[in-house]
Parts: C-alpha cells; sequence; structure tokens
C-alpha cells in the first residue's frame, strides 16, 4: 500500500499523517472485500452527505458534533482510500477521477450550504450579516479547489523518471489552515453556537487569504509556463 501513495508534496501535515494513513487501511480493507474504487467513491460521499445532512437538518448539540464530525472525517479518509485503491488494482481510469473530483466539489459546496441553512433556522444570530459567511466561505472553498485542480492539470507533467520533490514541513504546517480534515474539526465546535460561529468565522478567513494568495501564485506560475513555450517558438 505504500506504493499507492501519491508523493507529500503540497499536503498538509493533516493530510500527511492523519488522512492518508487512515486511507492506507481503509483501501487495503476494500481490497480484501473486492470493492472498486468507483463503489469506495460513493461509500465516501454517502458518509459525506449524511454528515452535511446532520448539519442542515437538527439544532445544535455536542451529540451532532461529535456526529457530523466522524462522518466527514470518514467520508475523507475513505476518499484518500479510492484514490489508493485504483492505484493498487491498476484501475486508474478518466471517469473514476471524474467521479471523486465531482463527488469533491459537490460536499465542498454542499457542506457550506449546510451551514447557511443551520444559521437559518437553527442559530441565534446577532444580525442576519451572519449569513454571508457561509456564502463567502463557500466561494473561496470552491475557488481553491476548482484552482488547484486546473492548474496542476495546465502546468507541464513532471518527468515520470525523476525523484519526487522533497515535501516541505513548513509548508505542510502553513498549509493546515485550508486542509479539509482541519474543516471537519471546525463541526466538533457545534454543541456551542457561539464557539462555532466564531471557529468557523476564523477558518472563513483564513480560506479567503489563502484563495487570493493561491490565485496569484498560480496565474503567475502558468503565466511563466506561456512564456517558455513562447520562447521555444
Amino acid at each position: 500500500m505504500r506504493g499507492a501513495q501519491k508523493t507529500a508534496k503540497g499536503v498538509s501535515l493533516y493530510s500527511r499523517y492523519v488522512n492518508r494513513p487512515l486511507g492506507r487501511r481503509l483501501a487495503a480493507a476494500g481490497y480484501r472485500l473486492g470493492l472498486t474504487p468507483n463503489q469506495v467513491t460513493v461509500v465516501s460521499a454517502v458518509f459525506s452527505f449524511a454528515g452535511v445532512a446532520g448539519v442542515a437538518a437538527l439544532p445544535p448539540s455536542w451529540p451532532l458534533a461529535f456526529g457530523v464530525y466522524a462522518a466527514l472525517v470518514l467520508g475523507f479518509a475513505l476518499d484518500s482510500a479510492d484514490g489508493q485503491l485504483a492505484r493498487l488494482r491498476g484501475q486508474s481510469s478518466p471517469a473514476g477521477e471524474w467521479l471523486d473530483h465531482a463527488v469533491d466539489c459537490a460536499k465542498i459546496t454542499a457542506l457550506h450550504g449546510a451551514v447557511l441553512i443551520a444559521f437559518y433556522r437553527h442559530f441565534e444570530l446577532p444580525s442576519d450579516g451572519w449569513l454571508l459567511v457561509p456564502l463567502v466561505f463557500q466561494l473561496a472553498a470552491v475557488l481553491v479547489f476548482f484552482g488547484g485542480l486546473l492548474t496542476d492539470k495546465l502546468k507541464p507533467r513532471r518527468d515520470p523518471g525523476a525523484p519526487a520533490p522533497t515535501p516541505s514541513t513548513p509548508r505542510a504546517v502553513a498549509l493546515l489552515p485550508v486542509d479539509y480534515g482541519v474543516m471537519c474539526a471546525v463541526f466538533l465546535l457545534l454543541g456551542d453556537e457561539r464557539a462555532f460561529r466564531l471557529g468557523y468565522t476564523a477558518l472563513a478567513c483564513c480560506y479567503v487569504a489563502f484563495c487570493a494568495a493561491f490565485s496569484v501564485k498560480w496565474f503567475r506560475e502558468l503565466s511563466a509556463v506561456n512564456a517558455d513555450s513562447a520562447a521555444r517558438s
């Protein structure tokens, strides 16, 4: 299973030391059960959207907080497991990659939509302006997800024979605020309305800042690719 891992470059400490190892164990279990990568993706979606539904449908409580966190974290680990299982079985495919990314985009969008519903239905907000927070968070999260995915597709592929880049620990620490696992952890505060509202808003501010920084970085990198191509022609 270790050979089915992606490079650790560009991922946070949580994904490197928690989510991927957990996903590796789930991928091994899926292999023994004879599951396909797409089936693992579907199971991941079931857990993730169960957590999303809980946020939207139920009033804040500590049991809900732990239940939502468990569902989201397990869904996230299974999201890592499907790719590892695909590489282990040699079953990677464009259709499987599309399904994986479509589910990821749907759960990110739905999760913040669920928070908006929860704010409106279950929270005693100081003002209606707080309803803007999930919308801003949703926009920043989708842009970070889509921008990173598209940049990776548009950049030139690394030579398969070249050694994998050494992951940077300071970078892995810096990326923690925009790791989905950290977002899941914020829902542990769901038992206290004020704590959740402030924690969720603080994380939203981090996402907005990272979204702006990443957008500038990605645009510059792709502009440099275009300049290099023009210089060669």
